[in-house]
């Protein structure tokens, strides 16, 4: 949400945010390439989340106070109904929150 509000309040332009494709990332940053070039783009999440996003992924870039960050890679809603949260990798691990209570992980349910 606070995004939305920032984005609103400062009329965020093509000079200060972009979509970029992430070129590589280490250590907490990423390099994207987009209308310019960009490297050691810090990754911004919710706390207790941490996340290296692999190349070729859309990431949101912002300049915020002077500095460009990443503020997310655009993520799959696969067969997600409003509320539901999945938490993926690359490899293939999921796990899944349902609406109904249950948890799935890597497809198996739990909590029935």
């Amino acid at each position: 949400m606070w995004i939305a509000d920032y984005v609103t309040r400062n009329k965020t332009s093509h000079s200060n945010s972009s979509c970029a494709n992430v070129t590589g990332s280490e250590n907490g940053a990423i390099a994207c390439s987009a209308y310019l070039e960009h490297r050691d783009v810090p990754i911004v999440a919710p706390y207790g989340v941490v996340y290296n996003p692999p190349e070729n992924e859309k990431s949101a870039i912002f300049n915020i106070d002077g500095r460009f960050m990443c503020l997310g890679v655009e993520s799959p809603c696969e067969n997600l109904l409003p509320g539901e949260l999945m938490l993926y990798s690359k490899g293939g691990a999921s796990i899944v929150l349902k609406n109904d209570g249950t948890v799935l992980i890597n497809g198996k349910v739990y909590g029935e």
